[in-house]
């Protein structure tokens, strides 16, 4: 039975011009991560299980692709294993590698098995793909490239308000107007859940609050009153679901509501002190918003956590995001080293560009020049030149198997080759060719300087 030709589901192939749009993005993402002083490294595409599992909550762990066991990985699992309803038991017993969920926890282990080779602080830029078995939907897939750049070693809050600068910068020379720009605190959501006693149940807590864009804050509070907070405390939630007006008026509102709270007031005045040092005019089109939605479902973030939005016209979610962890690297033995780290979605942002129409035109392929194959006569003729042309640095193909003018032609037209050579018994006598000028029609005889001086102005 013949296998069907179908992509695995969350997955895709890209077509020269998608392959094009895309590293435009990320080239102009990477021209901005070296503007600020990051350098790139690149982890292995899986990691041991044990350095996943458990950094990212229980639906994180859900999420990983995990990888079984070199060879007879049934060898050694006693049929009370196999047959046990402990999913964690089988898959630790038959699996100890995985695809990587993200490239935060791969650095921190990087960090650690590297420290005595590092300065920090150690600012770090990757653009590699990561993994993840959720449910494939519009801008989310299960394979996915991300865009990270990382500060590890600095608890200093200019670390914040420079990656604010970083996500302005990148979305500027993207030309994609109107982001917006969130951001809230790690430690004013413990603080909330301080003074709604579900202190137990921050990681549901912010699960709920991730959904408020989709559901409304009506649904978000009876989620809220579902995970077990008090009728008498509806009130106070819904005021601080409902805090409005500029970043100052919200830093006062919250200082108001959260007096009581000595880690939510920390929140508050980290979320101030960053507020004063950004340079609003540097942000562009960029809005810098307090939002006290935003809430980020990873478990490491500690401090500060932002997610970038396109133009509301546009329903597609953050098209970027981070945060500050200032206990990551622990898991792996190394204490007291914070960091803060943002990532672009480049699927997202290669959506919001396309419907906008933000992309620069760009060919089917990098070929400036092809040459016509008419007679085997002229083979070696034709190979010597397209050589000369390729030691000049001009980008030269020849048409390989002989064959009409007319199909050589519509080839050529077809990959937008904007120029042709022909070659034929009089060039061939002459030792000279015939360049064509594939969007006007011309043509003219030249020699083969000639050719690279008219292709090398291209």
């Amino acid at each position: 039975m013949k296998a069907k030709a179908l992509t695995s589901k969350g997955t895709r192939d890209f077509n020269s011009i998608q392959v094009f749009k895309r590293d435009y993005i990320t080239n102009t993402i990477k021209s901005s991560f070296n503007k600020f002083g990051f350098s790139p490294i690149e982890t292995p595409s899986f990691e041991n299980t044990e350095t996943l599992l458990g950094k990212y909550g229980d639906e994180g762990d859900r999420l990983i692709f995990k990888i079984l066991k070199s060879g007879d990985f049934k060898k050694n699992i006693t049929d009370t294993t196999l047959l046990s309803d402990d999913l964690k038991l089988i898959s630790s017993t038959i699996s100890d590698k995985a695809l990587r969920y993200d490239l935060t926890i791969p650095f921190a282990r990087y960090v650690v098995q590297n420290q005595n080779e590092i300065n920090l602080p150690f600012k770090r830029y990757q653009i590699q793909l990561v993994w993840r078995a959720d449910r494939p939907q519009k801008g989310r897939f299960r394979e996915f490239l991300q865009c990270d750049a990382d500060v590890i070693g600095s608890k200093s809050l200019l670390q914040e308000v420079d990656f604010i600068h970083l996500f302005s910068d990148v979305f500027k020379n993207l030309n994609i107007p109107n982001c917006k720009i969130r951001i809230n605190h790690r430690k004013i959501l413990i603080g909330l859940s301080e003074i709604l006693n579900l202190e137990n149940k921050l990681v549901e807590l912010t699960v709920v609050l991730d959904k408020i864009d989709k559901i409304g804050l009506v649904k978000v509070v009876d989620q809220f009153i579902d995970l077990g907070l008090e009728e008498s405390l509806r009130p106070f939630l819904i005021k601080y679901l409902s805090i409005d007006g500029d970043f100052d008026t919200r830093l006062n509102s919250l200082k108001t509501l959260f007096k009581s709270s000595k880690v939510g007031l920390e929140g508050v005045e980290d979320l101030s002190i960053i507020n004063k040092l950004v340079i609003v005019d540097d942000l562009n089109t960029t809005k810098f918003v307090l939002d006290t939605s935003l809430a980020r479902g990873l478990s490491y973030y500690t401090g500060a956590i932002f997610e970038v939005n396109a133009s509301d016209d546009i329903d597609i979610g953050s098209i970027a995001a981070g945060g500050r962890y200032d206990d990551l690297t622990s898991v792996f033995g190394l204490n007291d080293v914070s960091g803060i780290g943002i990532s672009f979605g480049l699927d997202r942002i290669y959506i919001v560009m396309d419907s906008m129409n933000l992309f620069p035109e760009f060919n089917t392929s990098n070929t400036k020049v092809l040459f016509t194959n008419s007679n085997s006569k002229y083979t070696k003729y034709i190979i010597e030149a397209v050589s000369c042309l390729r030691a000049n640095n001009i980008n030269s193909d020849f048409y390989p198997d002989i064959s009409s003018l007319k199909k050589q032609l519509k080839y050529a037209n077809n990959i937008q080759v904007p120029y042709v050579i022909i070659v034929e018994e009089n060039e061939y006598e002459s030792s000279s060719f015939c360049l064509k000028n594939m969007k006007d029609g011309t043509q003219r005889v030249v020699s083969i300087k000639e050719i690279i001086e008219i292709l090398s102005e291209l």
